[in-house]
């Protein structure tokens, strides 16, 4: 249980706007683009999304400074005549992004994001309840990174990834007369890496590759059961995956779309397996808390498609749609993370104010499918992202 209950802390950012614990809509461009911003990506957020583009970039510094509004809508579950719902949850995430100006043929960048994370709850019902009350978990990145421009056609881009999470379990075991509680965090790396290739100036064909970062998150556990009350510290490493993205962005006079295809490497994630310093096998209930619990996720497609069109020198409208397969199998689906298929829209706007100064705004909806195994059906579940940037150039 205690298992379910820490991947909880993950499963957060799977119902802002991707399967699983995942969120690749950080900026207001992604956000507007349903996340087909790779190829296209030449403004401060090439520094997160390919930074093998800020060498292709206009030779100004730019900043970018983003905050998210997040809607989660309430989850139903169902089976037979019991019913359940989550609550429904309201937040607000800022982001950022920095290109330096052009250094000869070398670029720096940097960008501070929430990769994953957010929060989940169960109202009253004592099935969601007793797999997950309460669980939080905040994920900021910070990653500088640096471009090489090869040649006039070819760029390189490399970075540093510097993860830190810190989450929250609260669980009432009802059917165990037990409660518990776990606090830890963590600092954890990784890297990433991108190739762009503009065999003519209106395409761009780019490869951008996210390391895969463990979350070796480490804290204090409370239980209380009918045994008696123990403070041991717990340890577990999740898997936040690593994502290869293929892209491919064509420009046509005041028209650009791009096409997204990403492989999540969901399938690192075979086992959730908690670590106490402490003898857990004196009760059935602490034998069961460190029981080890198979997860055998399998690795995902999604597809991303964006279209932008800059209608005159002030005002550039966007769209996209994607489609998000989910890594979580019948068999190992719960409370704790109700996770399906989804499809995404979205549409935003960037005004340009002067030579300098920039606004926009972007929405975008993520609509899960109903979904249904030998528990129950879960549905009705959906992500609304509303995204507010700024941009300044210098």
């Amino acid at each position: 249980m205690a298992k379910k209950l820490f991947l909880t802390l993950l499963s957060l950012f799977s119902f802002a706007c991707a399967s699983g614990y995942k969120i690749p809509e950080q900026s207001l461009d992604s956000t507007a683009l349903s996340g087909a911003h790779v190829a296209g990506s030449y403004g401060a957020d090439a520094s997160y999304y390919n930074p093998a583009n800020m060498a292709f970039a206009s030779l100004e510094a730019e900043m970018e400074s983003a905050l998210t509004y997040i809607h989660l809508t309430s989850v139903h579950f169902e089976q037979g005549a019991y019913k359940e719902d989550s609550k429904r949850e309201n937040f607000l995430v800022p982001k950022f992004f920095y290109r330096s100006p052009a250094m000869g043929d070398w670029r720096m960048g940097l960008s501070f994001t929430t990769p994953a994370g957010l929060s989940k709850r169960w109202e009253e019902g004592v099935r969601g309840q007793s797999n997950a009350n309460e669980f939080t978990l905040e994920v900021f990145e910070l990653n500088p990174s640096l471009s090489y421009k090869i040649s006039d056609s070819l760029a390189l881009g490399l970075g540093i990834r510097g993860v830190y999470s810190k989450g929250i379990v609260k669980n009432d075991m009802v059917t165990l007369g037990s409660y518990q509680e776990l606090k830890g965090d963590s600092l954890d790396f990784g890297w990433n890496a991108a190739l762009a290739f503009k065999p003519v100036e209106s395409t761009n064909l780019s490869i951008a590759y996210r390391s895969k970062v463990n979350l070796s998150v480490e804290g204090d556990a409370g239980i209380r059961t009918p045994f008696g009350n123990i403070n041991p510290e717990a340890r577990v490493t999740i898997p936040l995956p690593a994502t290869l993205s293929l892209a491919l962005a064509k420009q046509w006079d005041d028209f650009l779309v791009e096409f997204v295809w990403d492989r999540v490497y969901w399938s690192a994630y075979k086992e959730l397996d908690f670590d106490y310093d402490h003898d857990m096998t004196s009760n059935p209930i602490l034998r069961a808390l460190d029981a080890s619990k198979a997860k055998n996720w399998k690795d995902t497609n999604t597809y991303r498609l964006g279209l932008s069109y800059q209608m005159n020198e002030a005002w550039k409208l966007m769209a996209g749609f994607g489609i998000d397969k989910n890594p979580i199998p019948d068999d190992r689906l719960g409370f704790e993370l109700p996770d399906s298929d989804a499809k995404i829209y979205s549409l935003g706007a960037r005004y340009k104010i002067n030579s300098r100064h920039e606004v926009g705004a972007a929405f975008l909806v993520s609509d899960k499918e109903d979904r249904t195994t030998s528990i129950g059906t879960f549905s009705h579940t959906q992500a609304h992202l509303l995204t507010f940037g700024y941009t300044y150039r210098y």
